[in-house]
Order: C-alpha cells, then structure tokens, then sequence
C-alpha cells in the first residue's frame, strides 16, 4: 500500500521526484514513534528472546529508518537547499535520539546477551551469529553498560557529536558555493585549457557576467592549478581553497571552533567507556588493533617512501629553476610537476583527457565488470532528483536482475564535493523473496561544455572505478542478513579493498584500449600515449605516499595522543607530523584541518590510515589477476564468491585469506608504486 508520504512507501525504489522537505520530518516522527511502540513490546515480552521473535523484528525497524534516512541524506548531499537543510537537521537530531536511546537500552542488550549465551546460539547461521556478536560489542560502545547518570550525558554528547559534523560539512560546502572569481582579460588564462576556459566562460554568463568566473569546486579549481601561466591567479585560487571554514572566510563558516569541541566530546565519550582515547575506541570496530599498531605500519610505511619523496621533491625545486620560479610555493607544486611530466613524459593530462568520453569510460568500466564477475550491467528507468542522473540495472548470466544502482556525475553548485559510494537500499531475505540492492555512487566531475561529451581525466577514470568498486562490494553481495549484508559489518580499514582493487583495471592496456576514443577524431587511446601514461604511473608517487601518510598520522595521533583541552591545537599537530614525513610544506595560514571533512564530519576519525592499509590488500588482491590473467574469470569469481559475497558476514582477514590462500604482504603495494 503507497502512502501519501513518499519516504515512508518501501514498496519499490524510492520516489526521488516526488520527495520534498516537508516530507522529511513527518516521515522520520512515524518511524520513530513506531521504532519506540516495537521497541517496547520486545523488551517487555515474558517469552525467551531468540532470532525470529526478537532480533529479525528490531532489524526489520532498523531497515525501513535506514532506507527512508538514506534518501534524506543522499539528497541533502547532491540538492541541498535551505529547506532541505533544516529539515535534515531537525531529524537528524532527533534520529541520534532516538539511537542514543535504543543503544543504551539495557532491556534490549540483556536480551541479544541472553541469545548470544543460550542453546539456540549455535543453531544460528554463522551470519547470524556474526550480527548477535556485533550487537553485544555495540551496546557495549553505545554505552549500554553505562550508569544512570553517565547515561545521559553520553547521549548528549552523540546528539553533539552528530550536529557539529553536519555543521562541519555545510560551512564547506557553503565556502565552496560562495566564492567566485572573476577574470575580465582572456590574456591571464594563459596556459588554461580551453575546455576549462570555455566552462568559466558559460559559469560567468549565467551568472550574468562578462569574462570568465572561476570557482573551488574541483572542475573549475584544479585545471588554474595545473596549467595556468599566472602565478598570481593560481595563488589567488589556492589561497581560497587552502584558507576554506577558516577564520579567513566567514566567521560562521570558520570551523576552527567546531575542530576543538568535536575533540574533546570525542576523548570524553572514549574516556566514559573505559578507552584511554578515541583511537582506541574507534579501533574496536576494525581490523587493525591497537594505535601503535597503525602508528608502527604508517611509519614502516613512511621509511620506505620518504626517500623517493625526497627526490621527487629535489627533482621538482630544479625544475622550477628551469621556469624562473626560483622559490616554489604550494600554488607552484602542480603546475610545475605537470610541466615537469610533460617534459620527462611528452605528453599531459589534457592530451589524454580527449580520449576518455564519458559514454566510452562507462561502457568500458561495465565490460570489465561483466567479464571478470560474470554480470550484466545496463541502462534502466527510475525516479531521479536532477537531470544529470542516472539509473542502471546489474543482472546475472541468466539475465535476471540482482541490484540497481544510481550515477550522478558532475560537479555543481548545492552539492557537497568529492566521490562517494553510500547504499540505498541493503540485500537482505524477506517473507516474498529477496530485496535486492541498490547504490548510490556520486563523483564531481566536469560536466559536458560547449556541445561536447563530458571528458574525464585518467585520474577521474580511476575515481569512477574505485566508486564502482565499493558499490560492487554493496551490490554483489550474497548475504541474505540485513545486518552484515553489502559493506555493513565489514571492518572500516577493510573497506577500501575491493575500490582500490579496482582501480588497477585502469592500467591495463586491454582494458584502456577498448574504453577510448578521441572526442574529435574517435581514435583509440595510441599505445604509444598509454605507455608513456604507464612510465609517468609512478611520477612522484614517493610524494603521494608521504601525504597520505601526513593525512593519517595526523590522524591518528590527534585522537589517540593530542590533548584537546591543551594549548597545542591541531594546526601545532600536523605542522610536528609535517617535521617527520612530509616534503611539501605548505603556507602558515593552510588551514587543512578545517575543510578535512573525512575524520570530522565522514566517519574516518582514527581511521584514515585506511587507505594506505587496505591498499595493502588490494595491491596484493589484484597480484592473483597478475598471475592469472588480467580479465581472469576464474579470479573473479574467486574474488566475488570469498570477498565481495561475503559483505561482513565474517573478518575481512578470514576473506582475504581465503582469496588469496595467504595472509597480505605489503610487497605488491610497494612494487605497483616503483618503491620495491
């Protein structure tokens, strides 16, 4: 039966057309008080609690508030609006609420402990028995086991925690909206290509200007950057994008306040459920187990890549010289490394981006999908919340449909930055079948300019893969549990492994060639271009590492030994981890920290050694592909059956090993990056 609130009908896929604001807090109000009615008949019921009368009703709940929030949130992120916004806010408030109280819920947590201790326990599936697990360990961290008192202020500070990290998310995205930058004289552009050119061009006249407007959104940012002859432009740029949610921008977007408090709440909820710190605690839930652990694998990490950072970097101030830049800044670093490898390399990124059209890059992603996997990958029709989206249908080699997914591709104003995979809805078994998966995976990339086809850069390429990878990972899931289905359950420094995985496929001669054609001539990819494209594969490489390893470090040590109630703030932290590992120094007033939206706002707080930890897995993951033939079926089964399969139904450790035959070795990673 469909209702008149579109959020509220899970009959099919969601009604994005019909989904407005005022939707969203009636919508969220009814679930909850109907969460809180269920919630109370399970903890009252006199019957023994097992799977069917008690933990599959509580997740059963716990689907439709999910499916119905995921809507909110995937709009609020690609179409925001004011009403929007405050409507999100206002529920998300009240969904923490909500949470803090059901996590805390010692009635409920007796009961799943009371199932986790019983007989029926070991009649349970093993996948069963994974979700019971989980559910004790996170009453324990939802601070079920707290005292009265405590109880409450714990809720308070996730109800904090929960709102600063919207905040922190919206002055970024509100900096980023509002700053536009005006060039009158085609002259200054100099060095720009002209796609980028031809884009500000358009952006200036609808905004009812002459000349050419420029903007922080990565599309329009990065080529000033990369290519302009204009030192004082890409300075100019820079300095905006280095100084955004600072108090360099507006002083309510400076979240410079938001950083401190977010700390503290952090080291206070650690510190009520008996962790020395939010590392600790944030390490519970994942594969790695200790702080020291990661700190001695980033620093191990950081020994073997700082020497080739270091001569990447010497080789960069020389070549500076070369170009009359006798001191380089950091508005200097990427346009001097994209003359130094058009020198070294003959050829540039803007020379390889006529080759990747965008139908051209899609098709050749889903070819590699459906070789490898065994799956079909086609357009479909469904409900959309902007016309540049996208809805495509994945089915089995008997052609029958196993997950759905949504693409939104472009950059543009009211949507938040970066790429992302999120679910939509989760596979799981119900009383008529099964409901099958459905993802969202959104980029910002240039949308297409002047009649022309989008055109992606490799490194766009790479990112559209590495997306697909982790929706992948949601959608090729065979786990009928809701709990640990897709990557729900999978540990978060696992969660990088089959998107990263993917991303090798972009090196592949076989793969590059057939998903090419030259926007003007149609013209495949030359071989003579890709092997150029996989000499400069590892050009500057060494430097790439130790910032990622700057980023996590940073990361790491601010929740696991920076005292926020101290003097010392987390611009003194990353400038002492910058002393250790980094070659690139920026200026004194980058603020970083501020718009690192990942570990304040994105779920990677003491956890964005992520990626260079689960790098590891996938380097040596592709190494079976290696062996066995790039586009090897038989490895991709393997690949989708022990891994992708399996969601969070197991330890990740326990799938990879059963992958790969072995535990992982940090040798592939080093070896793809030219550091072996």
């Amino acid at each position: 039966m469909t209702t008149a609130n579109p959020l509220l009908d899970f009959s099919g896929l969601p009604k994005f057309d019909a989904i407005q604001p005022e939707h969203v807090g009636s919508a969220i109000d009814s679930l909850i008080a109907e969460g809180r009615a269920l919630v109370e008949q399970l903890a009252t019921a006199t019957e023994t609690p097992s799977w069917d009368n008690f933990a599959r009703k509580l997740e059963d709940h716990s689907e439709k508030i999910g499916r119905a929030w995921s809507q909110v949130g995937h709009m609020n992120a690609v179409v925001n609006s004011p009403a929007l916004r405050e409507a999100y806010n206002d529920s998300l408030a009240k969904l923490t609420d909500y949470g803090s109280d059901i996590s805390q819920d010692e009635r409920l947590y007796a009961k799943f402990k009371a199932i986790q201790a019983s007989a029926e326990f070991a009649n349970l599936t093993p996948t069963q028995q994974k979700i019971i697990n989980n559910e004790v360990r996170d009453f324990k961290l939802g601070g079920a086991e707290l005292p009265a008192e405590q109880k409450a202020r714990f809720k308070v500070v996730s109800e904090e925690l929960s709102k600063l990290g919207s905040k922190f998310e919206e002055n970024i995205m509100d900096n980023t909206n509002d700053f536009k930058h005006l060039v009158e004289n085609l002259d200054d552009l100099a060095g720009i290509p002209e796609d980028a050119i031809q884009a500000s061009a358009e952006a200036a006249k609808a905004d009812g200007k002459t000349g050419y407007q420029f903007s922080l959104h990565f599309p329009s940012y990065m080529p000033v950057l990369q290519y302009a002859h204009n030192r004082t432009l890409r300075e100019t740029l820079y300095r905006a994008y280095a100084t955004r949610a600072s108090e360099f921008s507006k002083p309510e977007w400076d979240n410079t306040p938001l950083i401190s408090d977010i700390l503290k709440l952090k080291q206070e909820e650690a510190r009520m459920l008996g962790f020395n710190n939010y590392a600790e605690l944030s390490l519970a839930t994942k594969m790695a187990d200790t702080p020291k652990q990661v700190t001695e694998f980033l620093d191990t990490l950081a020994k073997r890549a700082k020497p080739y950072a270091e001569r990447d970097m010497q080789e960069l101030v020389t070549y500076a010289k070369q170009l009359g830049i006798e001191e380089m800044q950091a508005w200097d670093v990427a346009y001097v490394s994209e003359k130094l490898r058009e020198e070294k390399y003959a050829f540039s990124d803007q020379e390889v981006k006529q080759y990747f059209p965008e139908s051209k890059v899609l098709a050749g992603l889903f070819k590699v999908t459906e070789t490898i996997f065994g799956v079909q990958v086609r357009k479909a029709e469904a409900p959309l919340w902007h016309a540049d989206a996208a809805f495509y249908e994945i089915s089995d080699a008997q052609n029958k449909p196993i997950a759905y997914f949504y693409l939104d591709l472009y950059a543009r104003n009211n949507k938040r930055g970066g790429a992302w995979m999120d679910e939509c809805i989760t596979r799981r078994k119900k009383s008529n079948g099964i409901e099958l998966p459905v993802a969202y995976l959104t980029c910002n990339f240039s949308a297409p300019v002047g009649g022309k086809p989008a055109l992606f850069t490799h490194d766009e390429v790479i990112t559209m893969f590495h997306e697909f990878g982790h929706g992948l990972h949601h959608m090729l899931t065979q786990v009928d549990e809701y709990g640990v289905s897709g990557i729900k359950g999978v540990e978060w420094d696992a969660m990088e492994l089959p998107s990263q995985f993917m991303e090798n496929f972009c090196w592949e001669w076989d793969v590059l060639r057939h998903m090419t054609a030259h926007v003007d001539t149609g013209a495949q990819l030359p071989r003579e271009l890709f092997d150029k494209m996989v000499a400069a594969k590892n050009f500057q490489a060494g430097m790439q590492t130790v910032r990622q390893i700057e980023f996590s470090l940073f990361d790491m040590r601010l929740h696991g030994e920076f005292d926020p109630h101290g003097k010392k703030t987390a611009l003194d932290l990353i400038e002492e981890v910058r002393d250790e590992v980094a070659v690139v120094r920026p200026p004194k007033w980058n603020r970083f920290p501020n718009s690192f939206s990942h570990i304040f706002a994105g779920g990677y707080a003491a956890g964005y050694y992520s990626y260079k930890w689960a790098e590891v897995l996938s380097a040596d993951a592709y190494s079976l592909f290696e062996e066995m033939g790039t586009l090897s079926a038989e490895a991709g089964t393997r690949f989708k059956n022990e891994v992708l399969a399996r969601g969070g139904s197991r330890p990740a450790m326990e799938s990879f090993v059963a992958f790969r035959g072995r535990e992982p070795s940090m040798d592939a990673l080093l070896r793809h990056n030219g550091m072996a």
